[in-house]
Order: structure tokens, then C-alpha cells, then sequence
């Protein structure tokens, strides 16, 4: 009998280097799986029918917009989901919890953040601001649902009590971004979406559905640090927000992969955005 209390979702596109690693984390746990795979040409279909997963196809517009179709597509059985990217794991603390999680345990929760630790290039990234990081992960069917505000960043958003598991990890590393290559072309692709995204807001085309608060919930908080950011000025943010991170929060410690994480994620990648933004304002004026 499969667990009657959550359904994991997991979106692919040619994961077979990851998905393997996922799905074993998860077997004890004896849950439904549903993979949304958006075209993958590599062996991810393969082993994902494997493992007896769900598996249904749709056409990538942004991670956003693939959460609510997974969201409204599956045949969901159970009263939670748990939503994870293919490059998750879940660690032995987050296992042992959710292999006592009862429904009936968490009457009054709709929510629940999972503490991340992410890995680049071999190396956990513990400072710059990127450890503990929570992400909402787990919650009510029905209840929560994928924030369509934004291009690129995906978040899901649930109305009520919300909880955290601080000490219970999801394991994340992308092993095909060791290759700086693939680093870059990902980057560069979603600089587009997020240029986009903020010419929107601006033109008020665009609004935050999460209530920002730096007092409240962890996107909460991201919520209220995002509006500063649409209000600093382009190209000196990137400056301001790597030197905060490197600095500041002692990304400096987190070494030679450290250094070209932060570098690249903070500085690189945001001054790329910003140029993007450039250009389609600069674009604007002269149609």
C-alpha cells in the first residue's frame, strides 16, 4: 500500500544523471511519484517508468507556469504534495521525518519549509547567504498553488499556517553545472526571462502575490528584498549584491568554488540582466 499522507512531483527534462540519485532518496518512503517531463531525449523516461512513476509530457514555457500544469494534471490521491526539482535529494534528517509525517499530525498546518544545502562544483555553499535557506516544498493539495508572478524564480504559495523543519535537508546539486558551459547558457537563458519580467513590473503589468514583510514567512522576506532590488539602479546593484554576499556574509569562506559561484550568480549573471533590461528600454524608444 502506498503512503496515504503525500504525493511527490518532480519535474525533469533530461535528468538522467540526476533522477536515479532522487528517486532512490525517496523509495523508503513508499509514496506515489509524478514526473512532468518537458521533452527529454536522453534515458529520464526510462528510468523514470522504472520506478513506476506517473509520467506525463507538456511543452516548457518557465518553471512557474510547469508547476500549475503539474499541479492541475496529476491525478493526486492524497491530502499533501511534495514538490522537488531533479537535482534534489533528500537527506537521511528529512527522510526520518517524513517516515513519521502524519496527516492527522498536522491538522492545523497547510505548509512546510524544507532547509536547503546547495552544492556547486563539489562544495557546499554554507555562507553567502546561502545556507539556511527554506524553500516551501511540501504542502496541502488543493490548497497550495504555483506563484505565475514571476518569469523565472518558482515558488509555491499557501494560504494559512505554514511551519519550518530547520534541521531536515534537501540536498541540492546540479552535477551538470560542474561544466561552467552549461552554467552560462542556462544563465543566459533565464537572464531573458527575468529582463522581461522587470520591464513588466515597471510597466505595472506585473504584481508580487506574495505579501512582502520582512517579519513574516521566508518568501515573505524575499518578497520585501526583491522589491529594494526593482528600485536600486541598474548596474550598480550587481556591485552592491556580490560585494554584501562575498563580503559581508562571508561568502569569501566558501572557497575557490565558493568564490566562482557567488561571483558568477551574483555579479555575472544580475549584470547580464541588467544590460538585457538596457536594451529592451533602449529598444522601446526608438519603435
Amino acid at each position: 500500500m502506498l503512503n496515504p499522507h503525500y504525493t511527490f512531483i518532480i519535474l525533469t527534462y533530461n535528468e538522467e544523471t540526476h533522477l536515479p540519485r532522487l528517486l532512490n532518496s525517496i523509495y523508503e518512503l513508499n509514496a506515489a511519484v509524478c514526473i512532468l517531463d518537458s521533452g527529454s531525449t536522453d534515458h529520464t523516461m526510462t528510468i523514470a517508468a522504472t520506478y513506476n512513476a506517473q509520467i506525463k509530457q507538456h511543452p516548457f514555457k518557465n518553471h512557474p507556469w510547469q508547476w500549475h500544469h503539474a499541479l492541475s494534471t496529476f491525478d493526486i490521491k492524497t491530502p499533501w504534495v511534495i514538490g522537488l526539482d531533479a537535482d534534489q535529494v533528500i537527506s537521511d534528517e528529512l527522510s526520518t521525518l517524513l517516515l513519521n509525517f502524519r496527516d492527522e499530525d498536522y491538522a492545523d498546518v497547510s505548509g512546510i519549509y524544507f532547509n536547503r544545502k546547495n552544492y556547486f562544483k563539489g562544495r557546499w555553499l554554507k555562507y553567502g547567504g546561502y545556507y539556511p535557506f527554506y524553500l516551501l516544498k511540501m504542502f496541502r493539495y488543493g490548497i497550495g498553488y504555483s506563484d505565475l508572478s514571476e518569469n523565472m524564480d518558482h515558488r509555491f504559495i499557501v494560504p494559512g499556517k505554514t511551519i519550518i523543519w530547520k534541521n531536515a535537508y534537501l540536498l541540492e546539486e546540479n552535477l551538470k553545472e560542474n561544466q561552467i558551459s552549461f552554467w552560462i547558457d542556462k544563465h543566459n537563458r533565464y537572464s531573458d526571462l527575468l529582463a522581461q519580467e522587470e520591464i513588466e513590473r515597471r510597466k505595472k503589468l506585473r504584481i508580487q502575490t506574495i505579501k512582502a514583510s520582512f517579519w513574516g514567512t521566508p518568501d515573505q522576506r524575499t518578497a520585501r528584498l526583491k522589491q529594494m532590488w526593482w528600485r536600486m539602479p541598474l548596474f550598480i546593484r550587481p556591485v552592491i549584491y556580490f560585494i554584501y554576499r562575498y563580503i559581508f556574509r562571508l561568502g569569501i569562506l566558501d572557497g575557490y568554488a565558493g568564490f566562482i559561484f557567488h561571483f558568477m550568480q551574483a555579479f555575472w549573471f544580475r549584470l547580464v540582466v541588467d544590460i538585457k533590461i538596457k536594451e529592451l528600454l533602449d529598444n522601446e524608444q526608438t519603435d
